[in-house]
């Protein structure tokens, strides 16, 4: 069909200029489709188009129905016998059309109501020309009847008003009677038989995009560990060796000097594996002295850096601390079992030395999952072991820290944790949830913690900690954490989410 358009419309054209509606409806084409051809024809220089803009009408559905059924009055009229018809017989037959469809016939006087014969319906001629379907239809190929038959259609509502165009054609700068298609390269054959030489090609687009490499795309969280990570390293922080995710209750728990019987040790929140579900690998010295630590609240400090092992001064849990609990393997439930390994290896040096550590990675925990929880999420943590280090410097490290982040509306909450005192939470002002939310939690190791190691007295470690997703959603505006890890995000998301640059 297209073919034969653009043949018809190429041969007019070499013969003179062309309008688009006339010559569509001298040929029966539709004016659409006409032009559908000629814009092809313009892009390859077929052909020349100038615009004309017309004031015009278009079908309304009622209309189209019309041309296809023909008007309402013309299918009442031909339902009514020629013996004469009962009203309630025509309305049952014809439905929501019967009111305006008789209502017009008795105004063209095409029928009569017999009042001597109970209000029956009789025709008043044998046939009828159904006007209005022939206007319609003339409507429809961009031709109008007058002013006045064309308000009796739009009072109808069976048109509506709409501008519309048509096309004056000429010849264009590469016109020819018939088309040839352009080639898209040169191949062989072309240059063995000489046929380049007249051969028509299609022009080189420049500005076209390239085909989209099937590439793997960055994740915005690694986008966001990125930075992160950077920052650490600007500040002089050394990166902790994470690479494992299954751990044992002693690190996880008990050298932290978080109690057996805590709630975050039940099932409930940690994650116990079954097979391996212990662990033999527990430094039998360091663990008498954690375990004496627990039951009592002292225990033989002592070591390189603590020759006088001065007492804790700690009353302990005054609980009886389980090995077996100890030695129960899981999934780590935060990478401060990391930082206690990392730890307890600098006490065991023979002079002190000041230290900032700092990890990025995995941890799991029996979470109920909603809008900003996960049962596996990443923790960013940071920690700063030296001499008489103060709340104070805790705070400071803090701001700076989320500073170079670009959050500075932050917020500090005093808190409980087992294992520092004291302890604070952090917020930060989320513009999608409208409302404060935790972005970390902080505090300074205990010396139930510290001096078990063989830590001096004086030697205090500051510490903090925050999830990568919290930061994450407030720097890409993500209201749901769902949306951001886990089998529900959206992979166009992660092709066309942007760069991370934080603000520092």
């Amino acid at each position: 069909y297209r073919r034969v358009m653009e043949g018809a419309v190429l041969a007019a054209v070499g013969q003179g200029n062309v309008e688009s509606l006339s010559f569509a409806n001298a040929q029966g084409f539709d004016h659409q489709a006409l032009i559908g051809v000629l814009k092809s024809l313009l892009a390859d220089g077929y052909v020349k188009m100038d615009a004309v803009d017309h004031e015009g009408w278009k079908l309304t559905d009622e209309g189209e129905a019309c041309v296809t059924k023909g008007s309402p009055e013309a299918q009442v009229f031909a339902l009514v016998k020629d013996d004469g018809s009962d009203k309630d017989e025509i309305e049952k037959l014809a439905g929501a059309l019967a009111k305006v469809g008789l209502s017009q016939c008795m105004q063209s006087k095409w029928l009569r109501v017999d009042k001597a014969q109970g209000g029956k319906i009789f025709k008043e001629t044998a046939s009828i020309e159904d006007v209005v379907q022939k206007q319609l239809s003339d409507v429809k190929k961009g031709v109008f009847p007058s002013k006045a038959d064309l308000d009796k259609l739009k009072k109808r509502k069976l048109i509506t008003a709409a501008n519309y165009k048509t096309y004056n054609v000429t010849k264009g700068p590469d016109y020819a009677p018939v088309r040839t298609k352009a080639a898209a390269d040169i191949t062989a054959e072309m240059i063995a038989d000489g046929s380049w030489k007249t051969q028509k090609f299609k022009p080189y687009n420049f500005d076209a995009l390239g085909q989209d490499a099937c590439a793997g795309r960055l994740h915005p969280l690694l986008k966001v560990r990125a930075q992160f990570r950077e920052i650490f390293l600007e500040m002089g922080f050394e990166e902790m060796p994470t690479n494992r995710f299954v751990e044992t209750s002693f690190w996880n728990f008990d050298a932290l000097f978080q109690p057996q019987a805590h709630p975050a040790r039940d099932m409930q929140d940690t994650f116990f594996i079954k097979d391996p579900s212990t662990t033999l690998r527990i430094p039998q010295e360091y663990m008498e002295k954690v375990k004496s630590t627990h039951e009592k609240g002292d225990c033989p400090t002592g070591g390189p850096q603590d020759p006088l092992a001065t007492p804790i001064g700690s009353l302990g849990y005054r609980n009886t601390w389980n090995i077996a609990e100890a030695e129960k393997n899981l999934l780590r439930t935060h990478t401060t079992a990391i930082s206690a390994q990392m730890l307890y290896k600098l006490a065991q040096m023979d002079k002190f030395e000041p230290k900032k550590f700092f990890s990025i990675d995995r941890v799991f925990r029996n979470e109920t999952l909603d809008a900003t929880h996960l049962a596996e999420f990443h923790q960013i943590e940071g920690l700063v072991v030296d001499r008489n280090l103060a709340l104070g410097d805790l705070m400071g490290m803090i701001q700076a820290f989320f500073e170079k982040l670009g959050l500075k509306d932050i917020r500090f909450k005093p808190t409980y944790n087992p294992y520092t005192e004291p302890s604070m939470e952090i917020f930060h002002w989320h513009e999608g949830l409208n409302k404060y939310v935790e972005v970390g939690n902080s505090g300074m190791f205990r010396p139930e913690m510290l001096r078990p190691m063989g830590f001096p007295e004086d030697v205090t470690c500051i510490a903090w900690g925050l999830s990568l997703e919290r930061p994450t959603m407030i720097l890409y505006k993500i209201d749901n954490i769902r949306d951001l890890f886990g089998h529900k995000v959206d992979l166009h998301m992660i092709k066309t989410n942007p760069i991370c640059r934080l603000v520092k």
